[in-house]
């Protein structure tokens, strides 16, 4: 029997979906499938928690935020969404009161103070530690970028950046593709160390692809145009890593999340925790079902898979073609560990017009350029939201981001042993002056967080081109799609995916060429429209 979709006035036949974890792109499929379409999801997450990377973690009474996440789009349905599923403040936040921050409210917003469901707007200050002084990131140019360099640094940085846009270099590695950016000089600055420590290969030996995604539009150039510009640029025209404020949930990235999930399961979608997918079956060149770990199978109409590209393939078994298994099976992945730290204060003194409620420095997130350490990122919890920290007036919750690979030596040490390491860096670098300083500290693991442009990625449109043969398969987010997305562009892979279902199309262009443009991060989606017609 025939039953009306809910808003489209489409037919379903009481179609089910099958949706392959419960991250942001995930989520986002299951819910934009009840409200477009009227196919009921069942979506399958093999662990225990909802919001995939972009979940917050809790250690007696204070959270952690794995990665750091800001919530910031230039895509109008990505933001429409977010403000459909959590309310912009309305009133100051704890920290905003104390300090007597003003910001551009508006009135009908909800307190933050007294309810939850609610994002905070907060300030972007994102800064690259390096020769134990801070540099804005992106680098900008004004006198005390200069005075941290040094007079020789500043020279040899300005001949280098001459020198490299007169003798362009091909772009067949990430190193080129930042030596023509930036020149020779900061580029091993600013850019070698933290790449080869983020994915353990050499830039030489990565391709210019990540550079081209995650860095649209920036160079030394457009670091000096944008301080030129400054005072007279609207919000709107700003680069994505240059915009100065951003939505962050009171609790953190997985609170959205988990509010999401409790609509998607309200509106009569399910979802089922510690429910890894192990083997994906296909017949008459279709998907038909997929298995769990633990025998449960699930068919359905539609499938939307999130799970890493390399399990994926590998899960059909015999049936991809041989070159399809070769090259999934050597795409790279790069693993994640952050260490959470509580203390009383940082030793970092704060030479900024930003005021915090104990006095430290205003980051949120700090690039680590030291050499002599293994720490990648460090984030201060307490400048995402005051609400992360069960005492933010005296107490600093910071977290210590480190890149790895499954079972290597860091990977494998104990808890114990990895804290004392990370207290010991911090010690060396300046943010702390003794590990005795540390009140408590915590460790966590995340597999697969970064998937890696090097290996068999070269090779990659033979497995995306036959995975987008197969028509009821929708390849979505980060890992469904191997490709370093941040959350608005996972969550545009999902909603175009619904679009081509609730249509009746097969064709995968759409979802694939989400994050591909070059121009996606330098306008809003409505300008980029209005150029093409």
């Amino acid at each position: 029997m025939e039953e009306q979709a809910q808003g489209t006035g489409q037919v379903s036949e009481k179609k089910t979906a099958v949706v392959i974890g419960a991250g942001p792109a995930g989520l986002t499929a299951a819910y934009m499938l009840l409200k477009e379409t009227g196919i009921r999801p069942v979506v399958l997450e093999e662990s225990e928690y909802i919001g995939g990377i972009a979940r917050t973690h809790r250690y007696r009474g204070n959270r952690m935020d794995l990665g750091g996440h800001r919530f910031f789009t230039k895509n109008d349905e990505v933001n429409r969404l977010w403000r459909e599923l959590m309310p912009l403040q309305g009133k100051p936040s704890y920290d905003d009161k104390k300090l007597g921050n003003v910001k551009d409210l508006p009135a009908e917003g909800p307190d933050p103070e007294t309810e939850d469901r609610v994002f905070l707007l907060r300030r972007r200050i994102s800064r690259i530690y390096f020769l134990h002084k801070f540099f804005d990131y992106p680098l900008s140019i004004k006198p005390e970028t200069f005075k941290n360099l040094g007079f020789g640094r500043t020279v040899k940085s300005g001949f280098g950046y001459v020198f490299a846009q007169i003798f362009k270099k091909k772009e067949t590695s990430l190193e080129n593709f930042y030596i023509n950016r930036f020149g020779r000089p900061l580029y091993e600055m600013f850019f070698e160390y933290y790449t080869e420590n983020l994915w353990g290969r050499h830039p030489s030996e990565i391709s210019a692809d990540w550079g081209a995604q995650r860095t649209k539009g920036l160079s030394l150039w457009k670091a000096v145009w944008s301080t030129l510009t400054k005072p007279f640029r609207s919000k709107d025209k700003v680069e994505t890593s240059l915009i100065e404020e951003f939505f962050y949930p009171k609790m953190g990235p997985g609170q959205l999340w988990e509010f999401l999930a409790d609509d998607i399961r309200n509106m009569g979608g399910e979802i089922i925790m510690n429910c890894k997918v192990k083997d994906i079956k296909i017949s008459g060149g279709r998907v038909t079902s997929v298995v769990s770990e633990d025998g449960r199978e699930f068919a359905a109409d539609e499938f939307f898979s999130t799970m890493p590209v390399r399990d994926l393939v590998a899960g059909m078994g015999d049936v991809p073609p041989a070159d399809v298994r070769r090259v999934a099976g050597g795409l790279p992945y790069r693993d994640y560990q952050t260490v959470g730290i509580l203390t009383d204060r940082l030793s970092l003194v704060n030479r900024t017009r930003y005021a915090t409620l104990t006095g430290d420095v205003p980051d949120c997130w700090i690039y680590i350029q030291d050499r002599d350490v293994k720490l990648g990122r460090l984030q201060i919890y307490n400048n995402w939201s005051p609400y992360l920290v069960a005492d933010p007036e005296h107490t600093v919750w910071i977290g210590l981001e480190y890149f790895c690979q499954e079972n290597d030596e860091m990977w494998n040490m104990t808890d114990e042993d990895f804290i004392r390491m990370a207290g010991e860096e911090l010690v060396k670098i300046g943010v702390i002056d003794s590990t005795s300083a540390i009140k408590d500290a915590c460790r966590l693991k995340v597999k697969k967080a970064y998937p890696a442009y090097f290996d068999t990625y070269s090779e990659f449109d033979t497995v995306k081109d036959w995975l987008s043969s197969l028509p009821n398969l929708w390849c979505l987010g980060r890992n469904g799609q191997h490709r370093y997305n941040n959350m608005d562009h996972s969550m545009l892979t999902a909603i175009e995916a619904v679009k081509a279902v609730a249509s009746g199309s097969t064709d995968k262009r759409d979802v694939w060429n989400v994050n591909t443009e070059k121009e996606y991060h330098e306008t809003v989606s409505g300008d980029k429209d209005k150029k093409e017609k």
